[in-house]
Parts: structure tokens; C-alpha cells; sequence
């Protein structure tokens, strides 16, 4: 089971830690290098993306939106999408239900 609080590597350049997992809701952190993307994927989850710093070139059902600080998007269930930082930053991502599959991880 993954540590709460505990960083993990993702994809290359991106590392990510789940703050809080707690009833139905769960937030993470996730840290980008510059050029650093978190490859187009889907979940049942709903999802809402707050970009902390940085610039990000996030993609949400075939178009492209320009996320930067202090900005967030809404992410549908089985939506797909990802994310790719134009310099380094840092996104705050809600779910809910709680993402079991990345607690599962360790």
C-alpha cells in the first residue's frame, strides 16, 4: 500500500505524493520538470487539475487547454487527458472516489 506523504516516481521528469485519501474524495501533488508529461490516459474517476506553479499544456478530450498558476480544470469520468509542462511546475489533483489503484501501488 502507498505510503500517504511519500513521493513516487511516475513518468519521466514527474513525481507524485498522495496528501490526504480520506471517504470519498483523495488530493496528490504532482511535480514536473521542464518538458515533463503525464501521458494521455482515462479513469472512472472524476478529477479536478489546480495548477500551484508552472505553465502546462493540458489535454482534455482531444483539445488542448493552456494551464497556468492559479488555474484548474474539471476532468469527467473515463475523460481522456494529461499533461505536459512548459517549464517546471506543480499541479494539485482531487479524485474522487478515492483512486484505489494508486494506493495499491506499493
Amino acid at each position: 500500500m502507498t505510503d500517504i506523504g511519500a513521493w513516487e516516481d511516475a513518468e519521466p521528469g514527474v513525481r507524485r505524493r498522495i496528501l490526504q485519501a480520506q471517504g470519498a474524495l483523495m488530493l496528490m501533488e504532482v511535480q514536473f520538470t521542464d518538458g515533463a508529461a503525464g501521458y494521455e490516459h482515462n479513469h472512472v474517476h472524476e478529477q479536478v487539475s489546480y495548477c500551484v506553479t508552472g505553465r502546462f499544456e493540458y489535454s482534455l478530450e482531444g483539445g488542448t487547454h493552456l494551464l497556468t498558476k492559479g488555474e484548474s480544470i474539471y476532468v469527467p469520468s473515463n475523460a481522456r487527458h494529461g499533461a505536459k509542462a512548459l517549464e517546471p511546475g506543480t499541479l494539485i489533483d482531487v479524485f474522487t472516489p478515492v483512486r484505489e489503484d494508486l494506493l495499491e501501488r506499493r
